[in-house]
């Protein structure tokens, strides 16, 4: 056993253009979307279409919204992120990094960082800041670290944390952070995960058979819940209901952002906002579980576009839950999960 093993833990998330610039979302999107885990297709066909289509078009579509969330500090998501960071090296007692899966900071100068701060580093705790697994989230992520590693040969061990999304710790710390939201009045309470195309869902299948092919697939045991994004985000609901005792009738469950004509994962967040009203839902509170830090797809979709859509069908309250961002209970928690030696007096 190696007590005084040299260690480092690096954070990541998704990334953030680096301002609200077309030039700067332009290239934050082509490198986003030309991903082949986010759009599975064959090189030629996903550079014609995120080349020729997409990213012209959307670019400055997207640099608006940026614009009505972006902090004077810059990205809401960057600088959570590195609030995160501050948070965490105040209780490990090794260094702490962020990286980025897109733009700045990479993974490059976060390892670079991580080797002058730790001469001789033996291993990297990589915790990705995304409790459920897909393939254009965790698995991008990670994937692309170990691409870098190896790219730069970097000596240290890769340790991964896996998914979180049904740890007590995680749960309770996300408990805590909607329950003084239940104390007003509320109809229904929308728990609206990102969404992804159907076809993720069975290419993530190991076993080829199970998810979306069988009967109640989600709830069926199986070795393919440990890739399947729909089963762990309904497994994250099940227990936040659970947790804060939360009557059936006043929980749905829901998938946002949708990206191209593909069958995506149902139900859509935003036709549900806009019909809610009309089925006599006139209170609302929307929580987005499967985000750490609030970002565009919590602050500009949901909490701005959300509450238009919800208001212009009728609905008269809508409140946005913030993400966990650097709440000292999810703090905790990651400093528990990370496993990483903590300073004297902390507990972990």
């Amino acid at each position: 056993m190696q007590a005084h093993k040299k260690r480092a833990v690096i954070l990541m998330n998704l990334g953030s253009p680096d301002s609200t610039e077309v030039k700067d979302v332009r290239k934050y999107l082509d490198e986003f979307l030309m991903d082949k885990r986010v759009i599975h297709a064959p090189w030629f066909f996903r550079a014609l279409l995120v080349k020729g289509i997409i990213v012209p078009f959307r670019a400055p579509k997207s640099a608006e919204a940026y614009r009505t969330i972006w902090w004077k500090e810059g990205s809401p998501l960057i600088v959570l992120t590195k609030q995160l960071q501050q948070q965490v090296q105040q209780k490990l007692d090794v260094p702490v990094e962020v990286a980025m899966r897109y733009g700045s900071p990479s993974p490059k100068q976060a390892y670079d960082s991580l080797m002058q701060q730790v001469p001789g580093l033996e291993e990297v705790i990589l915790f990705p800041l995304y409790p459920h697994y897909a393939m254009s989230s965790f698995e991008t992520a990670v994937e692309y670290m170990k691409t870098e590693k190896a790219k730069y040969k970097y000596p240290f061990e890769l340790k991964v944390i896996p998914p979180y999304y049904n740890d007590a710790d995680y749960i309770d710390a996300m408990a805590e952070s909607i329950r003084p939201y239940l104390n007003q009045e509320f109809d229904k309470i929308l728990f609206s995960y990102h969404g992804i195309p159907e076809r993720h869902i069975k290419l993530g299948d190991v076993t080829g058979c199970h998810c979306l092919k069988t009967e109640n697939c989600c709830t069926t045991p199986s070795p393919a819940h440990a890739q399947c994004y729909r089963h762990q985000t309904k497994e994250t609901t099940r227990l936040l209901t659970q947790a804060l005792n939360l009557p059936e009738h006043k929980v749905e469950h829901t998938f946002q952002s949708r990206l191209g004509r593909d069958q995506w994962l149902l139900p859509y967040t935003a036709v549900r906002l806009q019909e809610l009203p009309g089925e006599g839902v006139k209170k609302m509170l929307i929580v987005c579980p499967a985000f750490i830090s609030d970002c565009l797809e919590t602050l500009e979709e949901i909490a701005i576009g959300g509450k238009e859509i919800f208001e212009h069908a009728g609905g008269e309250a809508y409140t946005a839950i913030p993400c966990l961002n650097v709440q000292p209970k999810w703090v905790d928690t990651l400093v528990k999960l990370s496993g990483a030696p903590v300073k004297e007096g902390v507990k972990a």
